[in-house]
């Protein structure tokens, strides 16, 4: 077995000992030795393989099957730009806590700074937006070195899924991997590493078990901190949360506190998430007839404004609860207003919990009027717009389903459900928010699952990931329901100042930029069918029907009528809650 062999089969042997079980890789000639590996632990049936020709959508893939699985998910790329084009995943894996490891090949090190084709600087490419980064010893002495291959695999996959801190330590981590020729196995070489192995680290350990166990991450409200205090005037705001843990935690700290809830989307709820909780900050006048005494915010708010304007408020306290995330990225305070800040652990609940204080009756009751007023608005019309479009997914979804959500107007739009059904898994790649990547999250998320998978994304968002629906035909497909909302261009910048009709005149090209694509013809490009709902029932229909494969539905919206129609929902609000002293 020549030594790039020996390396690569031992490095992924040691990987799916410790879990790892998807692994998606990306055509090219020096990472040969690792596509050889993978191969031949799928043949065993030990791992899943994804190949895509696309390294961004191939480590958007990876990160979509870890997002829900707390799994961490493997990408392997060749060297030079293939390495470059993982980083826009690892932003949103590193700021939305999603176990990634990066295994990426490269040249060894006498060919790098000598104009080498294919070589640049990988080690330390991503700089702080990893976990980990290590530079592997180039192999040319397995029986030396394979202990130190395995160990690697261990520190790799510890750091990435958080086992010696949490899940809001995850993250992704860059094992970059020099290669020398030859690339490819002898006809001679045995097919595991453990096969006429002269060493135990070469060999593995007896019945598949790691060469170093790790723990299983601790529950996030692990640890010693001083109980976070309720305050009968507390409004706690959620914002996004690496997990579905976090949020349970701290929906429980609520519930337990009897503190209503302003909450983005997301799995689970509680009869405390105030029905269209943002929308209601907007109302400023009732809001500063019943402001609260202090904010807790948890997580970090993405999707308005009106949580910003609430907490740069002289008049109130706000504290902060960190996610657990390194660094100070688990410390949201992007108002600069934060008066204490408080560990996850201090969400820990013990004892009898409270009754729901009348600070929080007296929200509830101000958010069911609004529910009722914005029911009664949507009411009146039929018409396919962007709210229109979430309320009809979100009812039809099958019991279980993931709800997956582009960013920009999408997930707003959810967001002006009065709450999200308990058996849906809204799931978003808000980290960043970015509209990078979120085809290939979908299907990365689909194929983790059983369960159905619904997407709903703008075109841009779409068609900037288009390549996620290349999909060769040897290779596991999703059963996935993508709706696009076609508004031709990105009407989000309608609702901002750009949309000020002062600011028109430059406002199409330079900010919603319309492209005119037939989205159609492009599913057909790449074999998948794709057909345009032209009602809400058509629509329901269409969600409710199961899916096998991915498949595409169109729905055209006036995206020029989205400025004018949030103004008259914020109407409707204010005017649900006006005259109440």
């Amino acid at each position: 077995m020549n030594p790039s062999t020996a390396g690569a089969r031992v490095l992924l042997d040691e990987l799916v000992r410790l879990g790892l079980r998807e692994v998606v890789l990306c055509p090219g000639s020096r990472s040969a030795p690792l596509a050889y590996a993978a191969h031949e632990l799928e043949a065993a049936g030990r791992l899943r393989l994804h190949v895509r020709v696309d390294e961004r959508s191939a480590a958007f893939v990876a990160l979509g099957l870890a997002k829900t699985s707390r799994t961490a998910a493997a990408v392997i790329t060749t060297s030079g730009t293939a390495v470059a084009n993982l980083h826009p995943a690892v932003l949103e894996a590193h700021h939305g806590a999603v176990p990634l490891l990066l295994l990426t090949a490269d040249r060894p090190p006498e060919l790098r700074g000598v104009g080498a084709n294919q070589a640049t600087d990988q080690p330390g490419m991503y700089g702080e937006h990893v976990r980990l980064a290590l530079e592997l010893e180039t192999p040319s002495d397995p029986e030396r070195q394979a202990a130190a291959w395995r160990t690697s695999a261990a520190r790799a996959v510890a750091a990435a899924t958080g086992a010696l801190g949490g899940p809001g330590c995850a993250g992704p981590v860059h094992l970059d991997l020099p290669y020398r020729d030859p690339l490819a196995p002898s006809t001679s070489s045995p097919a595991t590493p453990a096969a006429g192995a002269a060493s135990p680290a070469l060999a593995g350990r007896p019945d598949g078990v790691p060469w170093a166990t790790l723990p299983q991450p601790l529950p996030v409200t692990a640890g010693h901190a001083v109980p976070l205090a309720q305050d009968s005037g507390t409004l706690v705001v959620l914002g996004e949360l690496p997990t579905a843990e976090h949020r349970a935690a701290a929906l429980a700290w609520a519930a337990h506190h009897g503190a209503p809830v302003v909450a983005e989307p997301g799995p689970g709820t509680s009869p405390l998430v105030l029905p269209h909780g943002d929308l209601l900050l907007t109302a400023t006048d009732w809001v500063d007839a019943h402001l609260p005494a202090r904010v807790v915010l948890v997580g970090r708010p993405t999707l308005g404004r009106s949580v910003p304007a609430l907490t740069r408020r002289a008049d109130l306290r706000v504290e902060v609860v960190t996610t657990g995330e390194p660094g100070a990225s688990g410390w949201a305070d992007a108002t600069h207003t934060a008066a204490a800040v408080h560990p996850f652990a201090a969400l820990a609940v013990e004892g009898e919990g409270r009754e729901v204080t009348p600070f929080a009756r007296t929200w509830l009751d101000a958010g069911a009027r609004v529910a009722a007023a914005l029911a009664a608005h949507a009411a009146e019309s039929d018409a396919l717009d962007g709210p229109g479009v979430a309320r009809a997914v979100h009812d039809a979804l099958p019991q279980g389903a993931a709800l997956f959500l582009g960013s920009s107007s999408v997930a707003r739009d959810v967001g002006q459900l009065p709450r999200v059904r308990e058996d849906v898994e809204v799931v978003t790649n808000r980290g960043l928010a970015g509209i990078d990547g979120c085809v290939s999250t979908a299907v990365g998320l689909a194929l983790s699952r059983t369960a159905p998978t619904v997407a709903v994304m703008g075109d841009l968002t779409f068609l900037h990931d288009a390549n996620g629906l290349l999909i060769g035909p040897d290779e596991p497909r999703p059963d996935l329901t993508i709706i696009v909302v076609d508004d031709d261009g990105g009407s989000i910048f309608g609702t901002l100042e750009y949309g000020a009709d002062e600011l028109a005149g430059p406002m199409r090209r330079l900010f919603t930029t319309p492209t005119g694509t037939d989205i159609e013809v492009l599913c057909a490009a790449h074999g998948v069918p794709a057909t345009t709902a032209t009602s809400v029932d058509e629509l329901a229909d269409l969600v409710r029907r199961p899916s096998t494969g991915i498949r595409v539905v169109r729905v055209v919206v006036d995206g020029a009528a989205r400025r004018g129609d949030a103004a008259r929902v914020r109407a409707v609000v204010r005017d649900a809650l006006a005259g109440e002293g």
